[in-house]
């Protein structure tokens, strides 16, 4: 069976944006036909319209999201019809050299839902980070959907599969975070308010917000920060080294994706220090950072913003 629900759709770079019906095939081995209830706007969603993320257009916006498993496919066990869920960018295989080392986030083979869901003239649509939520139902592998407390409100917990977990992650598993470490995250957004949060989580000492909305960093010392710093009126990056002893903070999380906002993350940090780029830059990308820097003083980068993963064979490519 075939569900034809509405959707939003990016046609080509730049193009408004268009409510259409679309096609929903019922799900097949190992994915979930889920029914949204909520899903949240994210910046994410302009830079797929804008092919910041991939060209393989038209794509299914929306990723943020919340809602009812409405059917599964054959041998599906992890979730069944009528369970709350929020969706994740993709599913972990569970059994690649990083997932048996306990580290999911880095796994290997990730993957979405091998059905396309597709125009009404059956061409093929790629669903924003696998996900495809400005719809009224969506096709996910089963793995993407993560059981959650009914009670919540599905407005709230769609923005754990996203926001929360982009900026949680940065500073748990990516920046790894430990007890008693300085911290400077650059942009107090969604992402970089969740970032500062996990910061706190970890137990650091000193948690730096820097942004240029005073209401942001306000939000933020709430979330935890333990000091702000305006990039509008004050130097970013003496401001932080002025606040960390001259060293540089021990961890530095990078929520813009600005040629300046990286600058500042590099020269912000110890030399020992780690850099996590989380903002996800608008074409043309163009790193700040002269070669000779990324390997001085033991620094490291990491990046944690979403990779875009080829095509597959037979329609467009369903990751970010």
């Amino acid at each position: 069976m075939t569900h034809r629900v509405r959707g939003v759709i990016a046609r080509s770079k730049g193009a408004p944006v268009e409510t259409t019906t679309i096609l929903v095939p019922d799900p097949g081995p190992g994915e979930a036909l889920v029914k949204v209830q909520a899903c949240g706007v994210c910046h994410t969603d302009l830079h797929y319209r804008e092919g910041g993320i991939n060209d393989e257009f038209p794509f299914l916006l929306g990723h943020e999201a919340a809602g009812i498993v409405e059917s599964v496919g054959p041998d599906v066990t992890s979730v069944a019809p009528g369970d709350f869920v929020i969706l994740n960018w993709r599913a972990v295989c569970g059994d690649c050299r990083a997932c048996r080392r306990g580290r999911p986030w880095y796994c290997f083979a990730t993957h979405n839902a091998a059905q396309p869901m597709t125009l009404e003239d059956g061409t093929p649509l790629s669903p924003a980070l696998g996900i495809g939520a400005f719809a009224e139902k969506t096709l996910v592998a089963a793995g993407q959907c993560t059981k959650v407390d009914p009670a919540a409100s599905p407005a709230a917990a769609g923005l754990l599969g996203c926001g929360v977990m982009a900026g949680l992650g940065a500073a748990l598993n990516t920046g790894n975070v430990g007890r008693g470490d300085s911290v400077a995250v650059i942009g107090c957004g969604g992402v970089g308010s969740a970032a500062v949060a996990g910061a706190r989580l970890a137990g650091a000492s000193r948690i730096i917000a820097v942004d240029l909305d005073d209401r942001k960093l306000e939000w933020a010392r709430g979330l935890g920060a333990t000091h702000t710093v305006n990039g509008r009126t004050e130097d970013v990056v003496k401001a932080v080294q002025e606040l960390t002893g001259g060293n540089g903070a021990d961890v530095v999380i990078e929520a813009v994706g600005r040629p300046e906002t990286y600058r500042q993350a590099f020269y912000a940090r110890d030399l020992a220090g780690t850099v996590v780029l989380v903002g996800v830059p608008t074409p043309p990308r163009h790193h700040p950072q002269p070669p000779r820097h990324l390997g001085r003083g033991g620094r490291r980068r990491r990046l944690e913003h979403p990779r875009p993963q080829g095509r597959r064979p037979g329609h467009a490519g369903r990751g970010g």
